[in-house]
């Protein structure tokens, strides 16, 4: 078997799930930012209201972005799995900061947290799923 194919295929596998892992993420904070804003929610920081879609693009940015890290620590890492839900629930937890400090009422501070919370939960266990434990 060439190695460099069974590489190849690994990270062909750890994209695709990390892929949909983006999409489904996007879709459920989104969702879940529709939900707050109709239940009266504000969606306002900062005196500028956030867009729905607002919160699936930066979904997809950083999730993407852990989908790279993954990829790097399967190829680097020791124990790759176990480094990356190290690494991606220490920076769950940073982004959760300025949520914390933002310019807004404190029920939109918490519907920012949810939302990162959720996405964490829907892309981390898909991706480590698929790195070597």
């Amino acid at each position: 078997m060439n190695p460099v194919r069974a590489t190849t295929s690994t990270t062909g596998a750890l994209v695709r799930t990390g892929a949909i892992a983006t999409v489904a993420a996007s879709a459920a904070t989104m969702a879940v930012a529709a939900v707050g804003h109709a239940a009266g929610i504000s969606l306002d920081m900062s005196g500028a209201p956030i867009p729905v879609t607002g919160f699936g693009v930066l979904t997809a940015a950083f999730s993407l972005i852990g989908v790279v890290i993954a990829a790097l620590l399967a190829r680097f890492a020791e124990r790759p799995r176990r480094t990356f839900v190290r690494t991606t629930v220490v920076l769950t937890v940073l982004s959760l900061v300025p949520d914390v400090i933002a310019d807004a009422g404190a029920a939109t501070r918490a519907l920012l947290m949810l939302t990162h919370l959720v996405a964490a939960a829907i892309v981390i266990p898909a991706v480590a799923r698929r790195l070597a434990a």
